[in-house]
């Protein structure tokens, strides 16, 4: 299998700017197409939600380096695209657990969306129980760069 169809269930709507998305700190609304509503059924229910999206800005020329610097840093080693979080993969395929933090309809607010206006949204699912972990190993460079970011 060579290629997947993928149909977008509905879309971002934003007027943050891609730096002030970056902080996690502020409110998106996830537009679900209209014939997706019913979907929707009891989702009020869950905080959290993972939303699996697609960043449909990142160019084709873009996705073939199979390398990255953490967080864009000259300062950090060059590793693997999938030993990172970086936009420029393969599959520009973004992830991020957000708060869910009203339903009304087929529209969403969330926060802590890290998703562009206009992004397409391919999946939700909720967050629970299942989804955490206790202990994590992670590698220096990036306790190099959470301890710096909470000093």
């Amino acid at each position: 299998m060579d290629q997947i169809k993928a149909k977008p269930i509905g879309f971002v709507k934003t007027k943050l700017s891609e730096s002030m998305l970056k902080k996690r700190h502020y409110n998106s609304n996830i537009i679900i197409r209209s014939e997706y509503e019913h979907g929707l059924k009891g989702i009020e229910e869950f905080s959290h939600l993972n939303v699996v999206f697609w960043m449909n800005r990142i160019h084709e020329k873009e996705r073939e380096d199979l390398k990255a610097r953490p967080r864009g840093r000259s300062d950090m080693p060059l590793i693997g695209v999938f030993a990172t979080r970086s936009p420029h993969r393969p599959n520009p395929i973004g992830l991020t657990l957000v708060e869910l933090v009203r339903r009304k309809r087929n529209i969403l607010t969330v926060k802590g969306l890290d998703a562009i206006n206009g992004t397409p949204i391919l999946d939700l699912k909720p967050y629970d129980k299942w989804d955490s972990v206790k202990s994590i190993r992670v590698p220096n460079w990036l306790k190099q760069i959470t301890d710096k970011k909470n000093d």
